[in-house]
């Protein structure tokens, strides 16, 4: 058992990468590391949401599982209570009790692919109500601040249709220095005073965090067929000035009693990765890495 901060949690690793996945509460990754370097994850065990009710929703910070659409206080059902961990060779799972509010469990099954920096994240969400809930699987990584967000943008071309959709939330400034906004690729520096969010549907199926030489990557499917929460988005990108969080969602459902469905991210993690200054320097990182 090793402790971060003040939880109880559980080592997954292999020869180039480690996690940290508590016990305590969540489900909750709190830590990712290369071997011998530092947590790319925010830690965050203060930073709190209050409910209309007086309850309290505390991040923790690292990466959590939540049901779209957000809604409050639905959408931040406390989870402070312990979860359940069985841990096999190379994999962790992790059950939370279901929730008093929705009726939905949440669960997280963690894979290291043996001897490379990458993880397999699925993500589930099973419905112990009696009755169907719409919803969607959505995963949510918060990361520290100080490095650049590389959100791509489509490239499928069209003669006289548009080809790229963005959502904006009501605080978005457009105008925020902060943000580069590419034809190819947006690029947002965290750290940021004021909250910001951006949307957007991503059949390029990945989004990355530059911060001191490293490369976080995750890899989430699209369906153009299927709808999406949010105006259609599959990816966003929120940030304030504690942290910078990358969003995949899966299309929306309807999850009958007992049902389940599951979405799944790849991580990556690559170091010694140029500083992505512009759009150019994006373009060199993603061609250097087979990002498409």
């Amino acid at each position: 058992m090793h402790t971060l901060l003040d939880y109880d949690c559980v080592s997954l690793e292999n020869h180039s990468i480690s996690l940290l996945v508590t016990q305590s509460v969540g489900p909750r990754i709190l830590s990712l590391r290369f071997n011998g370097g530092e947590n790319i994850f925010a830690e965050l065990p203060d930073f709190i949401t209050e409910r209309p009710d007086g309850e309290r929703f505390y991040f923790h910070g690292g990466h959590r599982l939540w049901h779209a659409p957000e809604n409050m206080p639905r959408t931040y059902a406390p989870d402070n209570h312990p979860v359940e961990i069985a841990q096999l060779e190379n994999e962790l799972s992790v059950t939370q009790p279901v929730e008093a509010e929705t009726g939905i469990e949440k669960s997280i099954r963690i894979s290291l692919v043996k001897d490379r920096p990458q993880v397999i994240v699925h993500h589930t969400l099973t419905n112990r109500s009696l009755w169907s809930i719409e919803c969607a699987p959505w995963a949510i990584t918060q990361l520290r601040t100080g490095g650049v967000a590389i959100l791509p943008q489509s490239q499928q071309p069209h003669d006289v249709l548009p080809n790229r959709s963005l959502s904006l939330w009501a605080y978005t400034d457009i105008a925020n220095p902060n943000v580069t906004w590419g034809n190819r690729f947006i690029l947002v520096r965290s750290g940021m005073d004021d909250a910001f969010k951006v949307g957007f549907p991503n059949p390029r199926g990945w989004l990355a965090y530059w911060i001191e030489g490293t490369l976080f990557v995750k890899h989430a499917a699209f369906d153009p067929r299927a709808a999406y929460y949010d105006f259609g988005s599959s990816s966003e990108c929120y940030c304030n000035g504690k942290f910078l969080e990358l969003e995949t969602l899966s299309p929306i459902c309807k999850l009958e009693p007992g049902a389940s469905i599951t979405h799944t991210e790849t991580w990556e993690l690559h170091a010694n990765v140029e500083f992505p200054a512009d759009e150019n320097a994006a373009q060199r990182i993603a061609d250097l890495l087979g990002l498409e």
